[in-house]
């Protein structure tokens, strides 16, 4: 339910306050009061798009804010909570419009999203006005107002959940009998590769061990010379290092022949030794092995630049290359396979399309089903509202399939259309095609009728539902508003005093110039004023004790009815 309504620059509302309360909130006043911008400030709490224009001349920034309680709102409350932004059975919705472009969204004071005000979507708010007059002459929203009062969401999600998995199937089918007609050409071209990639015969990392293999070979004279004069300062030339050390290990050998004491490991000095000789052992027949070999040199330069072209090809590097090897060798022999793959898909469709036939079919028959009572229930309502000898119909109706599996939509087999008869002896024809204003307006206002109990549970908004229509028409219009608001908070505009005398709340909008701007406030009427407004509504400018009298009347009249109905 809407407790709280707060508008803050947005076009010519300076600031206003609004406390709603359950049951029927009645809104009057003149023309261009401001009415139809603070439908225009409710529309921007379920997710409008928000437009500098709407801020207020001579200010940056515009603010509508909406407080709702949420008791009995289990849906809700448990998404909020998932958002993080749960806050018991309060909800507060902030826009912020700014000049400069840097719209706001919060709820319950946290950042969000468009999208996020959309998941909330009518549960809180729906907003009955010339936008539900053209949702309900589009042919292509009957369905969905057909399911809705049936409650066939469950049946048509699981309807939909086959019919999503045979396009998939069929996506299936289409890509393979693509490669089937491809396949010839798709198998010589990936055995082409193959064969490219299995006549060099690459190795991981091949191609770095062929780079330092070529530089060691440019530089085997320099490799040699610097191995060879290693080899001489340990073994080779008179005064090397090794001749030095067998010195020295005589001379420790000698040091503990006389004093027994460890001085130094001769041990030690062994290990070392040896280890030097064959360090210069080893240097000596690096040096005998380097040699420099042009021949080698040019056949490395040209394994490279075979690996190089395999490279620039297939990914960058041998790795990619070894990787694209394999996926193709993979694919090469699910084209082996492709018939058995093909085979498998068409039995998974039939079963599949069996699937979809039997919940398509109970579907419709649910359809079929909630037609008549939708019939019967609108033609209930509308007959009550001045229009006894109306007829209202829903056809459903089937593309006639080409062949087996086609004409399934997404939303079953059947289309439904509205049809419509306003008077006796004429044929029911396309609802698009016949109301007009004012019986557009009731044919709403029944449908809200009938549609109230079917889910929705939140804040019903009608605005312009009296149009077209007066007189006891009017009167027969308002009774249906406050039965709607029996089971629903309503707020309702109108111009109608034969509506306004329904309200359990009465709320005049009025504009004001002050100094050289314009504001529009709301104010909560007492029963006193509440008479006066309904005066003027009834007699315009000059309000008379004839037309006091009369509108007297009338909130007694709506009174009485109030209390023969409880």
């Amino acid at each position: 339910m809407l407790t709280e309504l707060a508008i803050r620059n947005f076009a010519i509302i300076d600031a206003l306050r609004v406390e709603f309360a359950p049951g029927l909130n009645i809104l009057t006043g003149e023309t261009g009061a401001g009415k139809s911008i603070i439908i225009g400030a409710v529309n921007l709490l379920l997710g409008d798009r928000a437009s500098a224009d709407m801020i207020r001349t001579g200010e940056d920034t515009a603010t509508v804010e909406a407080s709702f309680n949420l008791q009995g709102k289990d849906s809700i409350q448990a998404l909020l909570q998932m958002w993080g932004i749960g806050n018991g059975e309060d909800l507060v919705v902030r826009r912020v419009i700014s000049r400069s472009g840097k719209n706001r969204l919060y709820i319950n004071g946290s950042v969000a999203t468009l999208n996020m005000l959309s998941g909330l979507g009518e549960a809180l708010l729906n907003v009955c006005g010339q936008h539900e007059h053209q949702v309900l002459l589009k042919e292509e929203n009957h369905l969905d107002i057909l399911d809705d009062y049936g409650n066939l969401l469950p049946l048509r999600m699981a309807y939909h959940a086959v019919f999503e998995e045979l396009r998939a199937l069929k996506e299936q089918q289409r890509r393979l009998e693509e490669q089937s007609r491809q396949k010839e050409d798709r198998q010589d071209f990936l055995r082409f590769q193959l064969a490219e990639i299995a006549e060099a015969g690459p190795h991981a990392g091949e191609d770095d061990r062929l780079r330092e293999e070529r530089t060691v070979l440019n530089n085997a004279q320099r490799l040699s010379e610097l191995a060879l004069t290693a080899h001489d300062l340990l073994y080779g030339a008179d005064g090397a290092a090794l001749e030095r050390l067998k010195s020295v290990m005589d001379a420790a050998r000698e040091i503990h022949r006389i004093d027994p004491k460890p001085v130094v490991s001769e041990e030690a000095l062994s290990a070392s030794y040896y280890q030097l000789e064959e360090a210069a052992f080893a240097l000596r027949n690096y040096a005998r092995g380097l040699v420099f070999d042009p021949v080698r040199i040019e056949a490395i330069d040209e394994r490279l630049e075979l690996l190089g072209r395999l490279k620039r090809k297939h990914g960058g590097n041998l790795e990619a290359v070894l990787a694209k090897k394999t996926a193709m060798e993979e694919e090469l022999s699910r084209m082996l396979s492709l018939d058995e793959e093909r085979k498998g898909v068409e039995e998974a469709m039939t079963v599949c399309l069996d699937q979809l036939e039997e919940k398509a079919e109970a579907l419709t028959a649910a359809r079929r089903a909630a037609t008549a009572k939708l019939r019967e229930a609108i033609e209930g309502e509308i007959h009550g509202l001045r229009m006894a000898g109306a007829r209202f119909d829903v056809v459903l109706s089937q593309p006639a399939p080409a062949e087996r599996g086609e004409g399934y939509l997404p939303r079953g087999r059947d289309e439904a259309v509205f049809f419509l008869s306003t008077n006796p002896g004429e044929d029911l024809k396309p609802l698009s095609r016949v109301a007009s204003g004012g019986e557009l307006s009731r044919i709403v206002l029944a449908m809200k009728k009938v549609l109230a109990g079917k889910g929705f549970s939140g804040t019903i908004v009608f605005d312009e539902v009296d149009s077209g229509i007066g007189g006891a028409t009017a009167e027969i219009v308002g009774q249906k508003i406050r039965e709607v608001a029996a089971h629903h908070q309503v707020l309702c505009i109108t111009h109608l005093p034969q509506i306004a005398c329904f309200a359990d709340r009465h709320y005049r909008v009025n504009k004001q110039v002050k100094g050289d701007k314009t504001s529009t406030g709301v104010d909560l009427l007492s029963p006193e004023e509440r008479l006066e407004e309904m005066a003027r509504m009834l007699g315009g400018v000059d309000v008379t004790e004839a037309t006091r009298g009369h509108a007297r009347e009338m909130l007694q009249g709506a009174e009485n009815n109030r209390s023969g109905r409880r």
